[in-house]
Formats: C-alpha cells, sequence, structure tokens
C-alpha cells in the first residue's frame, strides 16, 4: 500500500507549496520536520522560475530530478491513501449500526474531505489502496463506496491492532467480505431460523402468558450470527464448540438450533422438576437451561456444549474459558504434551455471548479478557457476540456506561470490533464471517456487537414506556425483524410467502405437538458420559479410600522431584530444598508439607493423572515453599522436575502462575475441573483472604453447581489460613462462609454425597491424602482445604513415609493417644495449626486430665469418628470447642449444634470474642489476644 508521498520526508507528504502530516495540511513555511535528516533533504529543494521543484542541477548531480507531475501524483496518492485510512480509523463513527436511532448518525470531522487536499472529481487508482471491484474511478465514486463500506451497517474499530500484518488483513479482507453476495441457500437458512425463533416466542406469549421467557423478540438476527458461526467452523474443520450464553434469546437458541426438547421446556414451565425424583437435586430456572448436542454443517459433525450459567450476568465467561482449555488438554492437539504448555487446540474453539450492558459493567470480563494471551490460561482467542440491547434492564447505553461502546474494554486486548445493525441479517452473516476468518488466522479474541432491542422491556411482563417512552414508540411501530427480512426475500423471488408461511406454521405444530407430549414426559436419568462414563454421583455413606503408596515409589518420586541434570539451581535451594528432601526421604520421617504434596503429585502423574496448580506465584509458593519449578539461574530456563520421572510418564504437572485476578482464575479452574475427570484441578490463593474476589464464583458455582445442574467438579481449593499477627485480610480463609454454603445436616450424619468438603489438616500426610483422594474416588467432589502458613516449617508438623504407605488414608478425627483415657475431665476439641499451640501449653502445664481432639475433616462432619473419641473418656464432664477466629468466625456456628445433636453433649466456646473484622492489625493486641485463646480452654470449668 502507499504509505508516503516518497522515502525523501518519511512520514510526511510534500505537495506543491503545502506538506500534508497524517492529520492536516500546513502551509509550508508552518513547517517543523522533528527530524534534522528531513530538514536537510526539504532543503536540497528549490522552487526555479518555471515553478518547478526539484535538485539544484549542479549541486546535487546525484539525486534524481523530479517533476512536478512526479510530486502531484505522489501526493495524490498519499492523500488518497490518508482518505482511505480515515475511513478505517472513523468511519465507524457515523456508521448506521443503530436500529432504534431517534437521530442520525453525526459526520465525523476526521472524515472531511477538505482535511485531504483532494476534490471529488479527480481520478484515484485503488489497487494497492482500496480493495474494490473496479480499479479506478473519481474521488467521489471512492467515497460512495467507503461511506458503503465503512459508515453503512457495519462499523468497524480495528486501527489499534498491534501488527502491521493484522491491520492490513483486516481491512482487506473486511473490504472483501462485505462486496461478497450471500447464496441463496444460506438467505433462506437464516430466515428460517429467524422465524423459528420468532414463532416460539408467540407460542410461549399464548400458552405460558406469564411467564418471562426473556426472548429474542428485536433480536433474532442472532439466528444468524449462530449459523453462519457454525459453518465457519466446520468449513476450519473444528470438532467442538464450547460456549456460554445469557439468558436473553436462549431458549429460542436451544429449541432451534441446539435441538433442546421444548417438551422438556413445558415440563418445567407446568411446575416440574427437569431431573428425575429420586435425584438430590435443586433444579435451575429454564432461562440457564443448556444443551450438549451434535450439529451437522456441510456434511461434517461439530459438537456444541453451551454451559450452565448463573443468573450473576459474564460470571460464566471465564468458565467456558477453562472448560476450553480442558477439552484441548482431552482432545490432546495443538501444542499440548507433557511438559509443554498449551498454546491453542486446532479443534476446539470458545464462544461467548454477553449482553451490553454487563460487558461494560462486569469487571469479570477484563479479568477473562486479560488472560487471554497469559500462559497456561490461553485459549488460541475467542468468538464474542454482544446481543446488545442498548439497554442495561432500563437503563438506556449513555447512562449505563462511560465509554462509547460497550466493547471499548477489547480495546486492551486489541481485539477487533465489528459494530453491525441487527436490522440486517445479511450484514450480520458477513461480520461473523470476518471475525471466525480473523480469529482462525491470528488465533485471537475478536468482537461481533449485534446491535438490537428488546420489543418487551427487560421482560415480557415489563412496561419499558415507564422509563423509555421515545425509544419504545420507534420499536412498537417496526415490522419484526424475520417479518422484515422475508418479505425481502420473498421480493427478491429467494422464498415465496406460502413457504415463509409454511416454516412458521410446522414450527407452531410442531411445539404444540411437544406440548401434548408433556403430560407423559419423564425426565431422563442422570447419567455420566463421554470422559466421565467411569465416574458416579457420591453416596450418603462414609467411605474410606485407600490413597497410600508404596515406600519405595514414595523416595523415587521424592528424589525425581528435585533431579535437575545440567540446571545450576539457586545455591539456597541446594541446601534447603534439594538436599534436604533427599535426606527427609532417605531416613523417611519429618517429611515436611511440600515434600508430601510433591509426593502427592508425583503418585498422581505416576498413574496417569494430570495436575494443574493455578494461582499467584504457585510454581515457588507464596511461602517460598513449593519450588515446583526450579530456574536456571544462568539461563533463566524453567523446569519441571516431576515431568521427567519416567520416560513412559503420562500424567502432567502443569504449573500456572496467574495474573493478579480471583474472580475470573477460579472461574477457569472451575470451567477446566468440569471438561475432565482425570485432571486435578488446583486453585490456590496467596491468602486464603483473597478468595472473596472471587466470591461470585464459589457461590453460583463451586458450592451449588452438582444441585443446580448436576455437573461435577473435583476442584480443589488452598487457602492459607492462620492467625500469626499479620492483619485482617492476611489471617483468615473465612472458613465459616464455606461451612454456611454446604448442605450439610445438623441431624444426621454426614456422609459423601455433601455439595462440597471443608477440612483443616494438622500434618503433611493428611493433607497428602486429602490430594490423592480427590482423583482415587469414583466420584468427584470441590475441596476447599484451609491450608497452612506456619505448619508449612512447624518442628512439629511433619509426618513419616510409613503415615502415607500402602493401607494408609485420610483420617476425619486424630484422636489423643498421649493421655490416659481414664484421667481425662476435660476434652478440647480443635481444628487445625491452632491444635499444636495448645498442646505445647499443655505441655507446660503438664495436664494430663486434658485430652485434645484434633477434627481434620469439618464438612462432612465426622460425627461417628467423634462419638467413638468421645466414649474413650468416660469421666469427661466439659468439652470445649476451642478455635483462633473470633466468635462469629470459623467452625464454630458450624460445629456447635452438630456436636450437640448428634453427640448428645453440651459444647462450649473458647476463642477470640465476636468482631466485625477478622483480626487485628495492632501487634501487641494480637499478642495478648493470642495468650487468652491458648490459655482460656485450660482454665474453664
Amino acid at each position: 500500500m502507499y504509505r508516503n508521498v516518497s522515502n525523501i520526508i518519511g512520514e510526511n507528504y510534500c505537495r506543491l507549496g503545502t506538506c500534508v502530516s497524517r492529520d492536516r495540511i500546513l502551509p509550508r513555511n508552518q513547517i517543523n520536520f522533528p527530524c534534522a535528516n528531513r530538514r536537510r533533504i526539504l532543503a536540497k529543494f528549490y522552487h526555479s522560475k518555471h515553478g518547478v521543484y526539484g535538485y539544484k542541477p549542479k549541486t546535487y548531480k546525484k539525486y534524481y530530478e523530479v517533476s512536478r507531475e512526479s510530486l502531484t501524483s505522489r501526493a495524490k496518492y498519499s492523500n488518497f491513501y490518508r482518505l482511505v485510512t480515515a475511513y478505517r480509523e472513523h468511519g465507524h463513527k457515523q456508521a448506521s449500526i443503530d436500529p432504534i436511532s431517534l437521530q442520525t448518525p453525526s459526520p465525523s470531522p476526521e472524515l472531511n474531505l477538505n482535511k485531504f487536499g483532494l476534490n471529488g472529481d479527480e481520478k484515484v487508482s485503488f489497487p494497492g489502496i482500496l480493495n474494490a471491484k473496479q480499479t479506478e474511478g473519481s474521488v467521489n465514486v471512492a467515497l460512495s463506496i467507503l461511506r458503503k463500506v465503512y459508515a453503512g451497517p457495519i462499523g468497524v474499530e480495528f486501527s489499534y491492532l498491534e501488527t502491521e500484518e493484522e491491520r492490513e488483513w483486516f481491512a482487506q479482507n473486511f473490504e472483501e467480505v462485505y462486496m461478497e453476495a450471500l447464496d441463496r441457500d444460506t438467505k433462506r437458512a437464516i430466515v428460517t431460523e429467524m422465524l423459528k425463533s420468532q414463532a416460539l416466542d408467540k407460542f410461549l406469549a399464548i400458552k405460558f402468558v406469564t411467564f418471562k421467557r426473556y426472548g429474542g423478540e428485536g433480536a433474532e438476527s442472532m439466528m444468524a450470527f449462530f449459523h453462519e458461526f457454525f459453518k465457519q467452523a466446520t468449513a476450519a474443520k473444528l470438532d467442538h464448540i464450547v460456549m456460554c450464553m445469557p439468558h436473553r434469546g436462549r431458549l429460542n437458541f436451544l429449541t432451534g438450533m441446539l435441538r433442546f426438547p421444548p417438551k422438556k421446556l413445558f415440563h418445567k414451565l407446568r411446575g416440574f422438576a427437569e431431573f428425575p425424583e429420586d435425584v438430590k437435586a435443586t433444579g435451575d430456572v429454564t432461562s440457564h437451561f443448556t444443551s450438549s448436542v451434535d450439529l451437522s454443517f456441510d456434511q461434517r459433525n461439530l459438537h456444541v456444549t453451551m454451559l450452565y450459567n448463573p443468573s450473576h450476568l459474564e460470571a460464566v465467561n471465564p468458565v467456558s474459558m477453562g472448560k476450553t482449555r480442558g477439552v484441548m488438554q482431552a482432545v490432546g492437539d495443538g501444542a499440548y504434551s507433557r511438559g509443554q504448555d498449551l498454546a491453542w487446540s486446532d479443534k476446539v474453539l470458545n464462544l461467548q455471548v454477553h449482553g451490553d450492558a454487563a460487558y461494560a459493567g462486569q469487571g469479570v470480563n477484563q479479568e477473562s479478557l486479560a488472560l487471554h494471551a497469559a500462559p497456561h490460561f490461553e485459549i488460541g482467542g475467542s468468538v464474542h457476540l454482544i446481543v446488545n440491547n442498548q439497554l442495561g434492564f432500563t437503563t438506556p447505553a449513555d447512562r449505563g456506561r462511560s465509554s462509547r461502546y460497550c466493547t471499548d474494554i477489547a480495546k486492551s486486548i486489541s481485539a477487533p470490533v465489528l459494530h453491525v445493525n441487527g436490522d440486517d441479517p445479511e450484514m450480520v452473516v458477513r461480520a461473523t464471517r470476518l471475525a471466525c476468518r480473523y480469529q482462525r488466522k491470528f488465533r485471537k479474541d475478536v468482537f461481533v456487537d449485534m446491535n438490537c432491542f428488546r420489543r418487551w422491556g427487560h421482560n415480557e411482563l415489563d412496561d419499558p414506556t415507564f422509563t423509555n417512552p421515545a425509544i419504545y414508540k420507534i420499536i412498537q411501530s417496526r415490522k419484526s425483524v424475520p417479518d422484515k427480512y422475508a418479505e425481502e426475500l420473498i421480493k427478491a423471488e429467494i422464498m415465496t410467502t406460502d413457504e415463509a408461511k409454511s416454516i412458521v406454521s410446522e414450527h407452531t405444530a410442531w411445539l404444540a405437538e411437544s406440548l401434548r407430549q408433556v403430560d407423559n414426559y419423564v425426565p431422563e436419568p442422570v447419567y455420566f458420559g463421554g470422559r466421565w462414563s467411569e465416574m458416579s454421583q457420591a453416596q450418603a455413606s462414609v467411605s474410606k479410600w485407600n490413597t497410600g503408596v508404596d515406600v519405595d515409589l514414595l523416595r523415587f518420586i521424592a528424589s525425581k522431584s528435585v533431579q535437575c541434570p545440567e540446571l545450576e539451581i539457586h545455591p539456597h535451594l541446594l541446601k534447603s530444598h534439594v538436599e534436604a528432601r533427599l535426606n527427609k526421604v532417605s531416613d523417611g520421617l519429618k517429611i515436611d508439607w511440600a515434600t508430601a504434596e510433591a509426593l502427592a503429585f508425583g503418585s498422581l502423574l505416576h498413574e496417569g493423572y494430570n495436575v494443574r496448580i493455578s494461582g499467584q506465584d504457585v510454581g515457588r509458593g507464596t511461602f517460598s515453599h513449593r519450588h515446583a519449578m526450579l530456574v536456571d539461574q544462568s539461563t533463566g530456563d524453567i523446569h519441571i522436575p516431576l515431568n521427567s520421572m519416567t520416560e513412559t510418564q503420562t500424567g502432567k504437572l502443569e504449573l500456572a502462575n496467574s495474573i493478579l485476578s480471583e474472580e475470573a482464575v477460579l472461574g477457569f479452574e472451575y470451567g477446566l475441573s468440569i471438561a475432565s475427570p482425570s485432571t486435578l484441578a488446583i486453585w490456590e490463593a496467596q491468602f486464603g483472604d483473597f478468595f472473596n474476589g472471587a466470591q461470585i464464583i464459589i457461590d453460583t458455582f463451586v458450592s451449588s453447581g452438582e444441585v443446580k445442574w448436576m455437573i461435577s467438579s473435583g476442584l480443589t481449593m488452598l487457602l492459607p489460613h492462620g492467625y500469626d499477627g499479620a492483619g485482617p485480610e492476611h489471617s483468615s480463609c473465612r472458613m465459616e462462609r464455606f461451612l454456611q454454603l454446604t448442605d450439610s445436616n445438623e441431624d444426621r450424619p454426614d456422609g459423601d454425597d455433601v455439595n462440597m468438603q471443608l477440612a483443616n489438616p494438622t500434618t503433611p500426610a493428611q493433607y497428602f491424602h486429602l490430594l490423592r483422594r480427590q482423583m482415587v474416588r469414583n466420584f468427584r467432589k470441590p475441596l476447599i482445604v484451609v491450608a497452612p502458613k506456619i505448619l508449612i516449617r512447624h518442628s512439629a508438623a511433619t509426618s513419616s513415609l510409613t503415615d502415607m504407605e500402602t493401607g494408609t488414608s485420610f483420617v476425619n478425627v486424630i484422636g489423643d493417644t498421649t493421655v490416659n483415657p481414664a484421667e481425662v475431665k476435660k476434652v478440647i476439641l480443635v481444628s487445625g495449626k491452632h491444635y499444636y499451640a495448645l498442646n505445647k501449653h499443655r505441655e507446660i502445664l503438664e495436664a494430663k486430665d486434658v485430652a485434645i481432639v484434633r477434627l481434620e475433616s469439618i464438612c462432612p462432619f465426622p460425627v461417628l469418628e467423634i462419638l467413638e473419641e468421645v466414649r474413650r473418656f468416660k469421666r469427661a464432664r466439659t468439652f470445649i470447642w476451642s478455635q483462633e477466629e473470633p466468635q462469629n468466625m470459623g467452625a464454630w456456628s458450624f460445629v456447635k449444634p452438630r456436636f450437640e445433636n448428634l453427640c448428645g453433649r453440651q459444647l462450649k466456646y473458647s476463642g477470640r470474642r465476636a468482631m466485625a473484622a477478622p483480626a487485628t492489625g495492632v501487634g501487641q493486641v494480637h499478642q495478648q489476644e493470642a495468650r487468652e485463646v491458648i490459655v482460656k480452654p485450660f482454665t474453664m470449668a
């Protein structure tokens, strides 16, 4: 393309008597060239008597002589190039992308022809500048093309793309795609899907008058997007689409293109459950229904999985990304192999559908975009569709955001955006076509912002004229988008009126037949298929799982976990990490937390499982204890020893040092955990307190995903916890919040069928068994580990290899074997690292009549094991729950009713008083409280 007049004046453009910068034309005597070379070169020009620019023939013989005609031609081409570039950069500002605009777009001053030193009648050549069928014409002809392409029903933003290759590719391909004619079959297909979508809305409006269906009326052109997207996906030889979508038009898409049985929808609308009666499930609302189906386009199958979503709009986006990566890893193509990161897959693609107000307003979107190219999180770019209602509930766009477009955060990752008028389904197809081609070409995110409207307001029972009367006067006076498009096709003789009516009548008849079948409909049995075929639901019984490993294998794994041939290891780590670990496993004693974790990881990898741990600085560990990845001190190369234990090893350890995000990263890990049961997905917070940045993911996915949707997850969360004087935000993982989210019953012992588990282990061996149990069992449950800080290096918090050998398992309750049960008068129940402080104080007091019982599992509540311990101490009359946390926090409110109801004994409280903050930030106050919580249990009667 022509970028300069010539190389003589570089980035500026010279024409007779004036110099043209990129933005404006200045008189020659006002130009201030920043480059000395340019000034010197321009000085070589002179104005002869004949008014010709050139070089002094005698002084500058070595330079070429430049004629007036040559300079004029070059100036014209450069100015024409600037005109085209201006439309590519600013054309979207006056594009006709709003189907319900109250006023026409204002002319953009950047596109004023007077700025470019051109007049409308002069001739210009197009090749190399503008991708059009004709090769030359007047400036006015070029303007008509530019206005049609860049200021018509599609407005594009791509000038900020990082590379010249991308910008040129996008411009050329957009101009080409815009001019492409759609074939008859495509037009008939999209009008069919749109008419079917409209037919469902009308059917539901008649049969279920009070149902808030959040229909697609006003946004039916999204069906054109989906149809073209799936066609492009099959043309690109993709096998899997993982997608997420909010409620707007969801049922239309499900029952139409994704083949969701309408009778299942109608059964739910009649007030019945979507799952069989014998399934422990709460179910969910219809606007969260989903489908997983094989579609066929152009004689090629494409598997499409739509994820369930909560009503927290956009929270599902990182989940879909994590699920996509999990499917990519299960498929095993692309760059994914042992010891390597997955860049992307050629078989799997992520599609995200958003609403305009939520996309501009929800912070999880910025967090999710920040993952797009982060190592261990990249999925090769997502395709995004914004169903732009131009309203957030009742708030108009100009009050619902601070930016021009709801997609402006896409610029933070240099993702191109195509704004398209939803009134024009064919333009939606063209925008979709280009978006898919761009994503396949560059493996980057791309956005289609489809501007549309909601015919009935926020929902079908709403009256939007309360707050938006002007807009809804326009909406109520217009024909529907499907009807309007059908009329265009009829006029063009692509289909007949009878054919259009037949599409509607046949679909309506099919819906009516499905409604008649509701009385005999029985929900299908819940089963696990595909990669989950060997899994089942957890049972109410309490089971012990053999999670032990042969001691010789453990020693082998430990030695391999620090073996780094030809790697220059940090000298401190050589002694404190490598040599220390080898010595510990040689003796088989004093196995610390990090070693136990490495043994758990390594043994799972040896058995063929994958292990992925993500979070901030997880490779080293927040407390500089893990060092699962070692960095060469000379080259900076990273080595993960556990990925090179044997040549035949199939399991992979993935250490994903994440961006500084909680919500998006945890959502990503949850999504990855539901993709395959053979991967142990772990998320570790820097400090347990920080999980609250991901509370939406925990509330709507982790804790309730199984009972709402029958989706299993083995996600494990490590939340460092402990009152060490670090202040309010570095002490507590708020275990009380997780316990409040469990479905544990106060009146019965809990089995393995609780919605999630919470454990507060006190020994490395217990942690080892917890991790292995997540994968050894034939079901998956989320696990919350109240993880230690000081116990990582505590001299008393160690285990032996025999604690992890074959035949051993996680122990829910660790009884007190250091005292004589017949002498015990007081039993202190405790959980976590607080045990070690209490035990040390007991030793100082020589209190042989006090037993300390450790609850390693809080949920499921281990009532049977506790009862067994209580019965051992027949003389005990006082039972105390001791904790570091304030009384309104920690496990107290969870343990007390269960202990008293199930064990029949009164339980007294010992710990900090109720507080608003988790901990004090005053050092002296902390020291005083720390002494009191240790001393008090021994003085209580």
